[in-house]
Formats: C-alpha cells, structure tokens, sequence
C-alpha cells in the first residue's frame, strides 16, 4: 500500500535544490546576470546546510543514517537489478544514498569555492576549481536522474510522483508519522526572504571590494 515516506521538509529541498542549481546553470556564463548566478549559489549552499541539519533531526528516512550503505550493499543492490531480483527500499536505495553524498559534497564545494571567487579570495585555480565542480555536479544530476528513470522502470513505482506527494509502496508500520510542514513552510519562508533582500539591498550581492568602494563612495557623498 501507499504510504508517506518522504517529509515535506525533505520534498521542498529537493524541489529548491533543483530551483537553485537550474538558476545557476543558465546564469553561468552571463556577466549581466553574476550576481544572480551567485544568488543562486548562496541559496544552493543554505539549502544544503539545511540538509545536512535536517539530515540529523529530521524524520526517518530523512536521516543520513537511513542510508548510510556501504559499498558491499550498493554492490548488492546493483547485482540484484541484473539479476532481474531487484531489492526494494522504502526509502533511499543503496545506489542514491550514495548520489545524495556525492550531489551534496559537490554542491557545497562548487558554492564555497564560487563564493571565494566572486569576493576575489582566491586565485585563477580556485575559480577554475569551480567550474570543474559545477561540471562534476551536472553530471552526476544527469546519473541521478537516469537513475530515476530506471529505477521507476525497474521497481513499477513512479519515483518522481513520490517526490510530489511523499508517498511509496510499503506497509503500514513502516510509515512515516508526521510529515512536518511548519518546517517545510519555515524553509519555503527563508528562501523567499533571502531573494527579497537580494532584490532590496543590491549592495549586498556585490564583491567584497565592490562593497567597500561603494561604502567609502557613500561616505564621501555624504561628506560634501
């Protein structure tokens, strides 16, 4: 039977998550739109950090430890496909507990060395680190994503729906008890107060130095 698995917390990072890497993507090679690619960087960072706390106290299968598989149960996993007996999880499988590490890892690593860059604390490698980050973390999207795809092939589940409404096959007892929706609502709530003060306070998405000029300029303004 249907039952929730996945919290609303849970559902409303990974919908944001996309949001915010899609957002930084298609604004990455833009100078006119820097500093909303590097928005959307401040925001992907936020929401991972999110992650990772909510990875701790947030419901069952919501937790790290949930899917902390090492790789004689990924390799296990994946032997079972081939061999057409396919293990079936209620939450994260063998395979995308992995990807998670590994989308989060990159994610945190691209928006802290994107970060450094654009305040001009680094020097030419760090920005070419970057780009091969943001690269290595599209490409693991396009593997997640195949794996969606195949996965929901495989199990007969549709695994995005499940993304929507938090639901999966299983048995009663193993269901989820609430599916927290003040956090996910007080999540949705800092997202959105982020982009209205970036939308308010233009100078504040600006380079360090940029900042500081602009400071000293309104000073001497202010002065004459």
């Amino acid at each position: 039977m249907k039952i929730l698995v996945w919290d609303l917390p849970t559902r409303a990072f990974h919908w944001l998550l996309a949001v915010s890497f899609t957002g930084a993507s298609l604004t990455a090679e833009s100078e006119r739109l820097r500093d909303v690619h590097v928005s959307f960087g401040y925001m992907m960072l936020g929401l991972i950090a999110f992650r990772i706390l909510w990875g701790v106290l947030g419901t069952r299968y919501a937790r790290f430890a949930s899917f902390a598989f090492g790789p004689r149960r990924v390799f296990a996993y994946l032997g079972s496909i081939l061999c057409g007996r396919p293990e079936h999880h209620v939450g994260h499988n063998p395979a995308a507990g992995w990807v998670i590490y590994v989308l989060l890892s990159l994610g945190a690593a691209a928006g802290i060395s994107g970060g450094l860059t654009y305040n001009e604390f680094g020097a030419e490698w760090l920005a070419e680190t970057h780009d091969a980050l943001a690269n290595a973390m599209l490409g693991v999207v396009v593997i997640h994503l195949s794996g969606v795809i195949a996965s929901s092939l495989i199990h007969r589940e549709n695994l995005p729906r499940s993304m929507l409404d938090g639901r999966k096959r299983g048995r009663t007892s193993q269901a989820i008890r609430a599916p927290r929706t003040a956090v996910a609502v007080a999540l949705a709530a800092a997202v959105l107060a982020f982009w209205i003060g970036q939308a308010a306070d233009p100078v504040a998405a600006m380079p360090a130095a940029a900042r500081i000029a602009a400071h000293y300029e309104h000073n001497e303004q202010h002065e004459h």
